[in-house]
């Protein structure tokens, strides 16, 4: 199985996890997927997280993480799932206000972002204790502490 990851820096914080983290973190999530995966992480500002969140979600001012899975009807199967938007400061300044270590909630982040590209979703509490499962276990396989913890 190889992972085709597109990391893009579009922000100005220097607080953004190097490549090698990014990629361990989707590694993790995408380890759900069988085959060749194709994806991109987008990394950004709160302009572009509040252009986009408002664009796409209706949503007013930026959001932590942005999913935009690939979803074309084509002849031939891709190994393109989609694409992963992270507004930098609005991750930073969540950790900081819920006391969670930086880089955990960045994986988090991550993570959250691909399972959503890989179909779970949080829409109902049935399909919220799916997800949430599934990113607390990636989590502490990585050696993180449960996102969800008190």
């Amino acid at each position: 199985m190889a992972i085709i990851l597109d990391i893009q820096s579009a922000s100005s914080s220097e607080d953004i996890p190097d490549e090698h983290s990014i990629k361990c973190w989707v590694t993790a999530a995408v380890g759900l997927k069988t085959g060749d995966t194709e994806l991109s992480v987008r990394i950004v500002d709160e302009p572009e997280g509040k252009a986009l969140n408002e664009t796409y979600r209706g949503a007013s001012g930026p959001t932590n993480v942005l999913s935009f899975p690939f979803d074309v009807e084509i002849p031939e199967p891709l190994p393109l799932i989609g694409d992963i938007v992270i507004c930098a400061p609005v991750v930073a300044r969540e950790a900081k206000q819920q006391n969670k270590d930086l880089k955990a909630h960045w994986a988090h982040m991550i993570i959250h972002g691909v399972l959503h590209l890989l179909g779970y979703n949080h829409q109902n509490d049935s399909e919220a204790v799916i997800m949430e499962t599934l990113e607390t276990e990636i989590m502490q396989t990585l050696g993180f502490p449960p996102p969800y913890a008190c």
